[in-house]
């Protein structure tokens, strides 16, 4: 006879956070885990908004807009970091800033990259050198461009597709 329940590797929630069990209906577990994974897809309307001149608004919602199918193409290798300092204010990117920073993309010439170097991670511009070398170019006058050296422990950890931050 197998032994059932107990301890087992992995298993369990976090130590220390409280848990509660709840029971269902088993008729309703559909709509509750449907309500659970469901997203909010908000108005997005047909008409421009003008950043000159000021034209007649339309009320016209073309459709709906849901920010996760919009904003994040490889939901498995996506995420989500906040920015610290001011290297990258030219690029549009400030401090406090969230970065949606994508893993499947391939880092490329010209891309912006979170990259760790010897365990710190930054922000930068990738250049390729023509010498197969890398330079991560900041995008703000006052700090210089890091090249990259073999000794120092070097890994891209995505190429930055969008950036949140508060007008």
């Amino acid at each position: 006879m197998k032994q059932r329940g107990g301890a087992r590797k992995g298993a369990g929630r976090p130590k220390g956070e409280p848990t509660k069990a709840v029971r269902l209906p088993v008729s309703i577990i559909r709509q509750i885990d449907a309500f659970i994974q469901q997203t909010y897809k908000l108005p997005l309307y047909s008409c421009k908004v003008r950043a000159g001149f000021p034209s007649p608004a339309e009320d016209h919602i073309t459709e709906r807009l849901d920010l996760n199918e919009y904003l994040i193409k490889h939901p498995a290798s996506t995420f989500f970091v906040r920015v610290s300092g001011n290297s990258m204010i030219n690029a549009g990117i400030f401090e406090n800033d969230i970065l949606i920073v994508d893993r499947s993309l391939p880092p490329a010439h010209g891309k912006i990259v979170i990259v760790a170097i010897d365990g710190e991670l930054t922000v930068k511009r990738l250049h390729k050198k023509e010498n197969n070398k890398y330079i991560l170019k900041a995008e703000n006058p006052d700090y210089p461009a890091i090249e990259v050296q073999e000794s120092q422990d070097t890994y891209i950890w995505g190429v930055v597709i969008q950036v949140l931050h508060a007008v």
